[in-house]
């Protein structure tokens, strides 16, 4: 019998905790000026707040740690408990909130789940779009578009309660659900795709924790990595949404009568020294470094992965050709490579993106070129050729489907090397436009005010950090979720 520690509740709310707690303390380093020395009372008594909620979580734990023995005990008390600590959503502290919704549920499944994160995703981005709400003007659709936004929230507030009575919905009714659920993912809520997966599953296997689980079902066994994703698919909501409910004029607008605000519910992270909001040109940068990033590893996954596959399969001559040429695109450093590139064809977007592509694609050859030979020599591939399948049926059905786990792996790291990349690449001036709102390009500019107004280069920088360790999070957890020593 597994101990309770190892059940995903238990596991789930001692995370939070730690978050929690690392939330708090910066709430408390946020509160006071060094320099002068001055105190934010605002930000003072949120930290407070988050600090006895966070107390309260921890006893929550030691609770259930001193009523569980062998398994899992979570009792009324504990459940009213958690109850009450979702009054956390109030003071921004969105970890004990999912950690509450997961000891409030008796019997957590997979759909149940991403519902949890499909709503705290919808919370983020009604969160972040509400700020706009201090300024003067915004734009002619902030208003519609955050009614709609909140008219989404209520429907995922409404999929969540009631998930065990949705998933046994039957007949016309279900289907005219779903297709109302499934339209709710235009607002570029990732996760009510996974949930729509599991609602249309609707299997026994489905809730009971066996060894044969799809990556869908592992990875929330990896509590990092989940929160890897949530944060990916808010800046992928964000930057959706962004088109309703920011003024791309704020962030691109020169505003000489605002240079150097300082942080304030106008502009909440300041202005920088031609008076845009960088607040706003953090949100629109997301979009340039996640197209930027994704582009840059399909591509070469695309690419690369078909020439790894035509050598691993063929061999011999055909492996030689490919990969000797491959050889001296790998001995070009990849970042070499892309300024090259980009201070021959000129700085912009696309081939920002042509040149990192190119240098990814010797890493991703090889990689599929080591699984293809290794799912090539297996017997069901001896078997397909015995039955006179002809090569490329054999590649297309059996050797690239089952060489593909590494890959995916892969290109979750390879997404965060290529913001990283990006970044660097528009600090040197080498990347995207000047004039775009890029995060490196807005580090670049916050840079050379680090010791008057150094918030304009710690908040580019942290979303770089975030974005990057987030898909290295869900990398970790997509390489634990399809090595099979660990299922």
């Amino acid at each position: 019998m597994k101990s309770y520690k190892d059940t995903l509740a238990y596991k789930q709310i001692e995370f939070s905790t730690g978050l929690s707690l690392i939330y708090t303390g910066i709430l408390l380093f946020a509160a006071f000026d060094f320099s002068p020395f001055t105190v934010r009372p605002l930000i003072l008594i949120l930290a407070s707040m988050n600090g006895v909620a966070t107390v309260l979580q921890a006893l929550l734990v030691l609770k259930i740690r001193k009523n569980s023995k062998k398994v899992l005990v979570i009792n009324s008390t504990s459940r009213k408990l958690a109850g009450v600590l979702l009054l956390s959503l109030l003071i921004g502290n969105l970890f004990i909130v999912l950690s509450s919704l997961y000891l409030l549920k008796k019997k957590l499944t997979t759909g149940y789940i991403y519902a949890v994160y499909m709503v705290l995703t919808d919370l983020l981005v009604i969160g972040v779009s509400s700020l706009n709400l201090f300024k003067a003007y915004v734009t002619n659709s902030f208003i519609p578009f955050m009614f709609l936004l909140l008219f989404v929230l209520v429907f995922h507030l409404m999929v969540l309660a009631g998930y065990n009575r949705i998933e046994a919905m039957t007949g016309i009714i279900r289907k005219v659900f779903l297709l109302f659920f499934a339209a709710t993912i235009l607002v570029g809520n990732l996760f009510v795709l996974f949930v729509m997966i599991s609602l249309m599953q609707r299997t026994d296997s489905e809730t009971k924790m066996t060894r044969r689980k799809g990556i869908r079902e592992k990875i929330i066994r990896n509590q990092a990595s989940m929160i890897g994703l949530l944060f990916i698919v808010f800046l992928v909501a964000i930057s959706i949404c962004s088109y309703w409910t920011f003024n791309y004029g704020f962030a691109v607008t020169n505003d000489y009568s605002n240079i150097l605000q300082s942080p304030s519910l106008t502009y909440p992270l300041g202005t920088d020294n031609f008076g845009r909001d960088v607040f706003s040109r953090i949100v629109f940068g997301a979009r340039i470094s996640l197209t930027v990033g994704v582009l840059a590893t399909v591509i070469p996954l695309l690419f690369g992965g078909a020439l790894g596959a035509i050598s691993g399969y063929y061999g011999r001559h055909t492996d030689n050709l490919i990969m000797r040429f491959l050889d001296v695109l790998y001995a070009i450093p990849g970042i070499l490579l892309a300024i090259t590139i980009v201070a021959a064809f000129g700085a912009s977007t696309t081939n920002l993106i042509i040149a990192l592509s190119i240098g990814y694609i010797p890493s991703y050859a090889r990689t599929m070129r080591a699984n293809v030979i290794q799912v090539t020599n297996l017997e069901y591939v001896e078997a397909s050729r015995a039955i006179g399948n002809n090569h490329i049926n054999i590649i297309w059905q059996h050797v690239i489907p089952n060489s593909l786990a590494p890959m995916i792996v892969r290109a979750t790291l390879t997404i965060g090397s290529a913001i990283i990349a990006t970044s660097s690449l528009s600090y040197l001036g080498l990347g995207v436009e000047n004039y775009i709102p890029e995060w490196g390009n807005i580090l670049r500019t916050g840079s050379e005010y680090l010791e008057t107004e150094p918030y304009l280069a710690i908040y580019p920088g942290l979303a770089i950090i975030a974005l990057v360790l987030s898909f290295n999070f869900l990398g970790d957890g997509l390489r634990d979720a399809t090595d099979p020593r660990l299922s």
